[in-house]
């Protein structure tokens, strides 16, 4: 099979798939120091190889409670500030051919705005989400 690497990993209780040119590494977070009136999205800031990361509650970022107990995090680049995405859990990297999202599928809370298309794995759809849709808006972290 030929097609993009994709990281399968759970988000919110849900089988997600995240485009590999999005993923600098994938790690355990340690001590996370909370940020005064940071949006809910943002956990707070982690120590990660001599550089500080944000870390991004991706439950709160997709609308959902939020407060998840992850401590693995995909580490990620935009737009020259390195996140931490909090996953539940990492399974695998694979290739896989990127599918539209088809028009009837319903998606709670941001769901829809991170979506990005479906992947198909083991023959059940895959949502494809982009982490830049997760990341709180720069004027809210200022």
């Amino acid at each position: 099979m030929t097609g993009q690497l994709y990281l399968i990993a759970e988000v919110a209780g849900r089988t997600v798939a995240i485009d590999s040119d999005q993923v600098e590494s994938v790690v355990d977070i340690g001590e996370v120091t909370a940020v005064p009136r940071a949006p809910k999205a943002v956990r707070g800031l982690a120590a990660l190889r001599s550089r500080v990361v944000t870390v991004v509650d991706t439950e709160a970022a997709l609308g959902l409670n939020g407060c998840t107990l992850a401590r693995r995090a995909v580490i990620t680049q935009i737009d020259g500030h390195h996140y931490a995405m909090l996953v539940d859990t990492l399974d695998d990297v694979a290739p896989f051919e990127l599918r539209p999202l088809a028009s009837g599928i319903a998606l709670e809370g941001n769901w829809r705005a991170a979506a990005r298309g479906i992947v198909e794995r083991d023959g059940e759809p895959v949502l494809v989400v982009d982490l830049t849709a997760m990341v709180p808006a720069p004027s809210l972290l200022s």
